[in-house]
């Protein structure tokens, strides 16, 4: 999976781009998912306009006079919960910190896992013996104990949250990186350059890297998704920031606080639906990239 596979143009620049871009929105699954992307993504860039944080406060929440577990109305448009905040301004406010999230701590795995993949695949030897080890040994041990010990001892903040789904994700796209570098690395291409005399760290930047980013492009697309999951699972564990409202956030003190009994299902219903409208929308996007990247999948599918 190389990049002139995703492009399928051996045209550098704009119309290598505009090759994968009319490749892509010949995908109705893609172009659906890239459009649910773009609202949340808008929604999520203006919330500070639209939201006052500030109001997250349980004492600022008791000065606007809502009252409590009141059902979807004109003001609060979703409801309010058991401390009278309103559930839309929880719901816009999570987008931001759940996009946040997920996109920062996929790009920490993404960052990582390549770093140790192309190292290893391309260096060989007992270097690559020693880093595949230790990626053995943090994928033996589950996600959830290891992130929820990383999680107690780092403390409760979006930025810990980020660290540790970043920290504890990372060997899966180390293993996938080095098996396409050991191929990558075979190629003919590769050997002229050695042959010239080029340096290693030449040949990774201008030869490995670019060969590989098709790979990384459409796995960190599929990623995300899976670090937004994390993320409401941490939160919902009660490891989330808990002044900083997140959809996973939104649903552990909705179930904490008797949502479901009370049936106050406005509370809960919006932060779930947003969390699988992105889900399947990244989900989405990322098949069609790997199908771009491989027409095999396509014709399978």
């Amino acid at each position: 999976m190389t990049v002139r596979s995703m492009t399928r143009s051996g045209a550098p620049g704009v119309s290598a781009a505009g090759s994968f871009w009319r490749q892509f929105r010949r995908s109705r699954q893609g172009m659906i998912g890239l459009a649910i992307l773009v609202a949340f993504g808008i929604l999520a860039l203006v919330a500070p306009l639209i939201v006052d944080p500030a109001q997250f406060s349980p004492v600022v929440a008791r000065t606007l006079g809502n009252p409590q577990w009141a059902p979807p109305s004109e003001f609060p448009p979703l409801g309010t919960d058991h401390l009278r905040r309103s559930v839309w301004a929880q719901f816009v406010w999570g987008s931001r910190v759940s996009l946040t999230v997920g996109l920062a701590a996929t790009a920490v795995t993404m960052v990582i896992g390549t770093a140790v993949g192309v190292i290893a695949g391309y260096r060989g030897g007992r270097l690559d013996s020693f880093l595949m080890r230790i990626t053995e040994w943090f994928l033996v041990i589950p996600f959830l104990p290891l992130a929820i010990a990383l999680a107690s001892v780092l403390g409760r903040s979006t930025r810990n949250i980020i660290l540790v789904i970043g920290l504890t994700s990372w060997p899966w796209m180390a293993r996938l990186i080095r098996s396409q570098v050991l191929t990558v690395k075979q190629r003919l291409f590769v050997d002229r350059a050695r042959s010239l005399g080029a340096k290693s760290g030449h040949i990774i930047r201008n030869h490995i890297l670019p060969n590989v980013s098709g790979l990384i492009l459409a796995n960190a697309t599929l990623w995300v998704p899976i670090s937004i999951l994390s993320e409401t699972t941490l939160s919902f564990l009660g490891l989330g920031n808990p002044g900083n409202p997140s959809w996973g956030k939104t649903l552990e003190e909705a179930f904490a606080n008797g949502a479901m009994t009370r049936n106050a299902w406005w509370y809960f219903v919006p932060a779930g639906l947003g969390i699988l409208t992105v889900v399947l929308a990244f989900t989405m996007v990322g098949r069609t990239l790997e199908e771009i990247a491989d027409p095999k999948l396509g014709k399978e599918r």
